[in-house]
């Protein structure tokens, strides 16, 4: 089996939101088909077949979080059989004592699988069948839950279930054998036998407890883990809703209901009025929140402003925005402009240009710039890299080639990594000032506005100048206010005399 995992989803960008997959349980795939699309609060994530096969198993629902390394599902590569194909799956081994051997031939091992980044160990939660019932090649056969994602367990052979090696509500680790399945057997006309309802070697003589409760909205009983959680926070474990399988109730789903439960009695909701509506955020809106909520709550943030005088940039765009389409293929914007007068202001002052890392400051020397774009998916920022090494013409022509491919939705993951610094530019949408929030790791981001006719104070005459206000936010734990003020006064100075960009003064 080929294990099918969320990848590198972008710089300080650690989980996702399953979107939809394209491809179902026993569907044949082809080398880079994509299987699955994956929301973050940046970009939409293809994930993609990595070889010819058939998508044997989905572990990731729609609508489930999940983080960097953390199992979406399995594909059966090139027509092998789970057994053949499990990096973990031991060789079928006999076993001499059971009828089923003897009768039927080698027992194969079920082995929990790869949990995903972090997750360490899995609770389980149901088992599908039960000992002596057909069952076929990864059909799945039993379900594990982890304080992440419910994980469904299929079948490493066809044939018969010939034990359970666990109970119901044991910790199990990735690797661990939790049944045996008959190979190539043919349920009998027998009864089967019952999946153990508690951990063989927890067997005593003692009565059976009770069946626990089933969950909200299911017949499936309440795993220990839930009791627990519920117990813990003094709620009913009847009351939390599950989104597992056929509506059971997970650990997650616990953690998640009373965490909102506390929030709840924190910050209590108000009734709605009749002309109003209430709506559930969705999960990507919420990813959103608490980055941009995080990314407050780590840094330091302040923001300086100061205004820049347009009218030399305008001027020389008017004077040869001609010639230059003609001669570079590309129209002469301002972003050209606005970014090699951060370059140079960084290349002046580097601690914007840097990051904390742990105890350290690491200084970038180089000047690769993320540039916000607004797409109908919402605000993406690619990277232009080498900056210092692009002209006016090079920058705009990078900056036209990213804004197409995120408006086509084609921006890849590595078009959005590794960026030293951000310039965004709210005066397309008319924003007069504004205070950017800061792009974690980055140090600094520069706030563009709309561009406006404002009477200004020229050699003691009153002027009417198409004037700009610029915004830096900085991190004040590596910036100090002297140097976020020198950096953004050298902007201002490179933009209202444009020749000093060419003359590199």
């Amino acid at each position: 089996m080929i294990e099918i995992t969320v990848p590198v989803l972008g710089e300080s960008v650690t989980e996702a939101t399953v979107g939809r997959w394209l491809k179902q349980p026993g569907e044949k795939v082809t080398k880079d088909d994509v299987l699955v699309e994956l929301e973050t609060d940046k970009v939409a994530v293809e994930v993609s077949a990595a070889e010819d096969g058939v998508l044997a198993d989905i572990t990731a629902q729609e609508g489930d979080n999940v983080v960097i390394g953390a199992l979406l599902g399995k594909l059966s590569g090139g027509g092998e059989s789970a057994v053949e194909a499990s990096p973990q799956a031991p060789p079928a081994q006999p076993v001499a004592d059971t009828a089923a051997a003897s009768a039927n031939g080698q027992l194969v091992d079920v082995v929990v699988p790869s949990m995903g980044e972090s997750v360490a160990e899995g609770t389980i939660a149901s088992f599908s069948k039960q000992v002596g019932e057909n069952i076929s090649l990864d059909e799945t056969i039993a379900e594990i839950e982890t304080d992440k994602v419910a994980l469904e367990v299929p079948a490493s052979a066809t044939g018969q279930i010939a034990e359970w090696i666990v109970a119901e509500g044991d910790a199990v680790v990735p690797g661990a054998v939790i049944a045996r399945i008959a190979e190539g057997a043919v349920a009998s006309a027998a009864p089967a036998k019952a999946a153990p309802a508690k951990a063989p070697q927890a067997q005593t003589n003692a009565a059976a407890p009770a069946a626990p409760a089933p969950a909200v909205g299911s017949d499936w009983p309440v795993v220990p883990s839930v009791r627990r959680i519920a117990a813990e926070a003094g709620i009913p474990a009847s009351s939390i809703p599950g989104t597992g399988r056929d509506g059971r109730t997970t650990k997650a789903d616990a953690l998640s209901f009373v965490e909102k439960t506390k929030m709840t009695k924190a910050i209590p909701t108000r009734d709605t009025g009749p002309r109003e509506e209430r709506v559930t955020m969705t999960r990507l809106r919420q990813t959103i929140a608490k980055r941009l909520k995080s990314a407050q709550e780590t840094a330091a943030m302040l923001t300086t402003f100061n205004d820049v005088d347009m009218t030399a940039v305008m001027a020389l765009r008017k004077k040869y925005k001609n010639s230059f389409f003609e001669k570079h293929g590309v129209k002469m914007g301002f972003m050209g402009f606005f970014t090699k007068a951060v370059v140079s202001a960084l290349q002046e002052i580097p601690a914007v240009n840097s990051e904390i890392d742990g105890n350290d400051i690491i200084y970038k020397n180089h000047y690769d710039i993320g540039v916000a774009v607004g797409t109908e998916r919402g605000l993406v920022v690619p990277v232009i890299r080498d900056c210092d090494e692009l002209s006016i013409a090079g920058v705009e022509r990078e900056i036209g080639e990213m804004g197409k491919k995120a408006r086509d939705g084609n921006l890849s993951i590595s078009d959005m990594q590794g960026g030293t610094f951000t310039i965004s530019n709210g005066g397309v949408y008319g924003s007069l000032m504004s205070t950017p929030i800061l792009n974690p790791p980055q140090s600094g981001v520069l706030g563009m506005h709309r561009i406006e006719q404002r009477p200004v104070a020229i050699n003691g005459e009153v002027k009417i100048r198409p004037m700009m206000y610029l915004a830096l936010s900085y991190d004040h734990r590596i910036v100090d206010g002297k140097e976020a003020v020198t950096f953004l006064v050298r902007v201002k100075e490179a933009l209202e005399a444009p020749e000093r960009l060419l003359l590199e003064v």
